[in-house]
């Protein structure tokens, strides 16, 4: 029984890579996340697919607000005239006023890149927006879906509880599970330490918080459902442990941030090819820099963020 659960690929960057979901109880509808601006048709024909219309929806949840998980909230929202859209009360902001999320990354790729990948981003009205501080509960048409404050991979990260499939929705908290790398001791799982703000204390907490939940599944954004959590939360504690060493490790060996970066891009890659192997993915370094290459990149950028925030001086 999916009790109503719906996965969508939003197509971004490549299939089976980012997903959103559509719940129907009743005849009224919540997305979690959305994806990019690209993503909304797809996001549309999906509730068609169900039976509902755009008024049907009355709530999407935004696990946090990186952009691929968010960049399309407000051209979402625009075609949703009763929805409300919710999030970490340190992520409102940036969707009442997004410019600041899009000079940050524009400053990194560029505007022309942003674009094409993003489209532009469109503001929500502040009156449409509802901050989830931890422990708040979504109702829809009854079912309950409570919030929880799951830092680690950002602060401004909630992810959703959902009592009645018993299931939690965890935008990046659980990791990535790319369907790839599939084998018959089923999926590989790995975290995401991007940037800004990877903590891993706090991921290693929110993990645990979200398990102590007993949840028969967890729904990943990077990508679809995944089972036999406690299994997969202990790859993830031993992998964070293995990055933080790599990061350490790397800091020592450095001679300089740009040799700090390689090296840990480097071991990293070496890390996940070895654990991929042992769950008898049959793939090389090609192929898995193929699937994981972006996010070797961005891990290592995420732990080069959290060695400097370790080495500032106090005060």
């Amino acid at each position: 029984m999916n009790h109503g659960i719906h996965t969508i690929d939003t197509g971004f960057v490549r299939p089976r890579f980012d997903a959103a979901y559509l719940l129907v109880e009743q005849s009224r509808a919540a997305f979690i996340d959305c994806g990019t601006n690209y993503a909304v048709p797809r996001l549309l024909q999906a509730l068609h697919d169900a039976g509902l219309a755009p008024g049907n929806v009355d709530w999407l949840i935004l696990t946090h607000v990186h952009l691929d998980h968010a960049g399309g909230a407000g051209e979402l929202m625009a075609q949703l005239p009763n929805a409300r859209l919710v999030v970490h009360p340190r992520g409102a902001r940036h969707m009442i006023d997004p410019s600041q999320l899009w000079a940050g990354a524009s400053a990194v790729y560029g505007e022309d890149v942003m674009e094409a990948t993003y489209g532009r981003l469109r503001p929500i009205p502040a009156e449409r927006v509802v901050e989830a501080p931890d422990g708040h509960v979504v109702s829809l048409a009854g079912r309950p879906l409570l919030c929880l404050d799951t830092p680690g991979h950002a602060r401004h990260h909630i992810s959703i509880y959902d009592e009645r499939a018993n299931v939690c929705f965890t935008g990046d908290t659980f990791g990535l599970s790319y369907r790839e790398f599939d084998t018959a001791m089923g999926p590989f799982i790995l975290p995401t330490t991007s940037p800004v703000q990877f903590d891993p204390d706090a991921l290693h907490a929110s993990i645990r918080r979200l398990i102590d939940l007993k949840p028969a599944a967890m729904y990943l954004t990077h990508f679809d459902r995944v089972e036999q959590v406690e299994k997969r939360a202990d790859d993830l504690h031993v992998q964070i442990d293995a990055m933080v060493a790599i990061a350490r490790s790397a800091q020592e060996r450095s001679r300089g941030a740009e040799d700090r970066h390689e090296t840990m891009k480097t071991d990293l890659t070496g890390l996940y090819l070895s654990r991929a192997q042992a769950h008898g993915w049959d793939g090389g370094r090609e192929q898995l820099l193929n699937l994981l290459g972006m996010d070797v990149e961005l891990n290592a950028q995420g732990l080069g963020v959290w060695l400097d925030s370790q080495h500032k001086a106090p005060g």
